[in-house]
């Protein structure tokens, strides 16, 4: 028997959202990495890497967000179908 570690202790006790959530978390989660990660990249193609670039590509994440939120939110259920067509199912 292992006694719990007080950090393992309130990880366990953390609380969880319903699996409902799952797509809107899913697109929280996978909008705010790629938002970020393109950011980067457009604001150097665009404006090269100077003493700016960082403030310049966290204003372009202030829109980028969002709008990608929303956009995973709209694509989902399209690339979902698109998978079941050209994945064959777990057997």
């Amino acid at each position: 028997m292992t006694a719990k570690t007080p950090s393992s202790a309130l990880f366990s006790k953390r609380i969880k959202l319903s699996p409902r959530a799952t797509p809107y978390v899913f697109a929280f989660y996978m909008s705010t990495i790629m938002a970020f990660l393109m950011s980067l990249v457009i604001t150097a193609a665009n404006s090269g890497i100077d003493d700016a670039y960082l403030s310049n590509a966290l204003h372009a994440y202030q829109l980028a967000m969002p709008v990608a939120f929303l956009c995973i939110l709209v694509v989902r259920p399209v690339v979902v179908k698109l998978v079941s067509f050209t994945v064959h199912p777990h057997r």
